[in-house]
């Protein structure tokens, strides 16, 4: 695919879907990223959560078509996934969607053309496209939200690895012990993404309780195993002094999952999502900084690491994306049998 494939539908419409661990949204919009309506829904979990979930997202997109002549549909979901057949294969945040024909479903009902791909490849897409990274050739996209994942843009490509599964980064081991993401402990996901740091910030609560301390927030520490990612976030931007250590040991172990690829990849741009626009520098800072000390530094200096300047906006043009980048060449799924 080439840009100018964007430059040529600008205002050919699309509809997207997003599918987070925590939250749906479908988007109606343009070939050149004018999002026109947008619905937004909780994702269920469990095999029950799923259908409910699937089903409200196509009486959503019904919705927003209406009567309107929309080009294709294009579907960011969590992976590992399979996109050339277009079935959720097994996303750790996304229990019960396992072997989920999700393309099949939405073409049969929608009679569109539907794509899938996962959420860093799609969000890696956006912020090239419409955001951080427009004229870079080389471009990491980490998620860094309920989970962590990488889209890769190198020589100016979406590169997907021989099986599709290029970019699973979170399910690389950075310690020996630690949060678990990803069905394993002391990974990047479980030292970055929202559960992780949750994880990290109850450790430091339970801590902080056994050795009988008190703090100035003794309510919001009441039950460390109900605190969530949010939360942290929420507590280290109003300076709660052990949600900025989370904040910034998750952070440095940003670092070390960024100095890796860097090593390896040699990219322009590094581009955070969700947590790195939520925190900012609070959690940037620490990941420059090891970056610096860990990645060849003529590398880490031909290398920023930024937050996604789509915000939190990324998830809405990164559905849409998937839409132009399959459209665009040309391709289609074939069927395959629904079972919800």
């Amino acid at each position: 695919m080439t840009r100018g494939y964007f430059l040529m539908k600008t205002d050919t419409l699309y509809l997207g879907v997003d599918i987070g661990g925590t939250k749906c949204a479908v988007v109606l919009a343009t070939g050149g990223g004018d999002l026109h309506d947008r619905l937004e829904l909780r994702t269920g979990l469990g095999a029950e959560g799923r259908d409910h979930t699937v089903k409200a997202l196509l009486d959503a997109a019904s919705q927003l078509a209406g009567d309107r002549e929309i080009e294709a549909v294009g579907i960011s979901c969590g992976g590992p996934l399979d996109s050339e057949r277009g079935v959720i294969v097994c996303p750790p945040n996304l229990g019960g969607w396992e072997d989920t024909p999700i393309v099949e479903i939405f073409r049969k009902r929608l009679q569109l053309p539907t794509f899938l791909e996962n959420d860093a490849n799609a969000g890696a897409l956006a912020e090239w496209r419409f955001g951080a990274g427009e004229g870079v050739e080389n471009l990491i996209f980490l998620t860094f939200g309920t989970g962590m994942g990488a889209g890769l843009i190198l020589g100016g490509r979406l590169y997907r690895g021989t099986s599709g599964l290029a970019g699973e980064v979170g399910h690389l081991r950075l310690a020996k012990e630690g949060p678990v993401g990803f069905h394993k402990g002391g990974s990047f996901e479980g030292f970055c993404s929202g559960p992780g740091m949750a994880q990290l910030m109850a450790a430091k609560v339970s801590a902080r309780l056994d050795e009988g301390g008190s703090t100035d927030f003794g309510e919001r520490y009441k039950d460390p195993d109900g605190i969530t990612g949010k939360d942290v976030v929420a507590w280290a931007l109003d300076g709660d002094e052990l949600a900025v250590q989370v904040v910034t040991e998750s952070g440095e172990y940003l670092g070390r999952g960024i100095a890796i690829l860097i090593d390896t990849l040699n990219p322009d741009l590094v581009v955070v999502g969700s947590m790195g626009v939520r925190l900012g520098d609070l959690l940037l800072a620490p990941a420059r900084r090891i970056i610096r000390e860990e990645a060849i530094p003529s590398s880490a200096q031909a290398c920023q690491v930024v937050p996604a300047s789509l915000g939190e906006r990324v998830g809405d043009f990164a559905a849409l994306c998937v839409a132009l980048e399959h459209e665009g060449r040309g391709e289609s799924h074939g069927d395959h049998d629904s079972h919800i």
